[in-house]
């Protein structure tokens, strides 16, 4: 454990890909390296690709790190392995902004207001989203997440990653990515520029130390309210020490993992294994 009582996390998170004839060629693009911020400091990353290719890197338009790589070989298997230690650090305090102080700062955060695909608000979200504003926008972040947790179980495979926060709630079931499209949705009708957020979540709030422990890629929101203030709705907790972060959009389209293409008429199949281990 750090001094400051945060913890040290090690992931290693393997996607697979089989096809059933040959790919001749394919171009990936993957968002599964965690970053460095105020949050969280990250000690070592790496991404091996099985069949070998060149690697390089860039910043998205959202500050994600991306990795791209080509295979120009005929291949029935890829597989992408990211592994990493990230030393993470508890919740700071809240941030306190007034709702005067919100609406100055709504030009710079327009995008973060907008409705996507799949953050749109339906009429009867619009509605709720009226009840929950509340007395300050640190309150309403406080109205939405309980709403949302109240209102949506966790159930996996019922939805999809194309599943809208509208879609979502009607059916009541869902799962992160659901939780955090219905929050968006909400915050941003009420107000509050709000962003997804992708990574990983340690299960077990009281881990053994080494224990290696299976995991998922998980989903939470960051709302402003003079700064940005991480949340994690699915969960109803702030996030703290046993989250580890890699990616931030404006809804799941603009982090997903491994985004790519391929030349050939194959199928394919994808397999997705996350381990995760606290190690101080």
């Amino acid at each position: 454990m750090s001094d400051d009582g945060g913890w040290r996390l090690k992931t290693e998170h393997v996607t697979s890909f089989s096809y059933s004839d040959p790919a001749f060629a394919s171009y990936n693009e993957v968002r599964v390296v965690p970053q460095s911020n105020s949050r969280q400091s990250r000690l070592e990353a790496k991404l091996a690709t099985t069949p070998h290719a060149a690697q390089y890197t860039y910043w998205d338009y959202f500050g994600t790190q991306v990795v791209a790589f080509n295979v120009d070989q005929g291949h029935l298997h890829l597989q992408i392995t990211s592994s990493s230690l990230v030393e993470t650090k508890p919740p700071d305090a809240r941030p306190t902004a007034t709702w005067s102080e919100m609406e100055a700062a709504h030009d710079s955060f327009s995008e973060y207001l907008a409705p996507t695909e799949q953050t749109a608000p339906d009429a009867e979200l619009r509605i709720v989203a009226d009840e929950l504003r509340a007395r300050s926008p640190g309150a309403t972040v406080d109205s939405v997440m309980s709403w949302v947790y109240d209102r949506l179980e966790y159930v996996p495979g019922v939805t999809g990653v194309q599943t809208s926060a509208s879609e979502a709630s009607r059916a009541r079931r869902g799962v992160c990515q659901d939780f955090a499209h219905l929050s968006l949705a909400l915050l941003r009708a009420a107000g509050v520029p709000a962003r997804y957020v992708s990574g990983y979540l340690h299960p077990r709030a009281d881990a053994e130390m080494t224990e290696h422990v299976s995991g998922e890629s998980h989903a939470w929101i960051e709302a402003w309210s003079g700064s940005w203030w991480p949340f994690d709705p699915t969960n109803a907790i702030d996030v703290g020490v046993r989250h580890v972060m890699i990616a931030r959009g404006r809804d799941y389209a603009d982090v997903p993992p491994v985004k790519g293409v391929y030349a050939g008429n194959a199928d394919n199949s994808m397999s997705v294994e996350v381990v995760i281990a606290r190690m101080g």
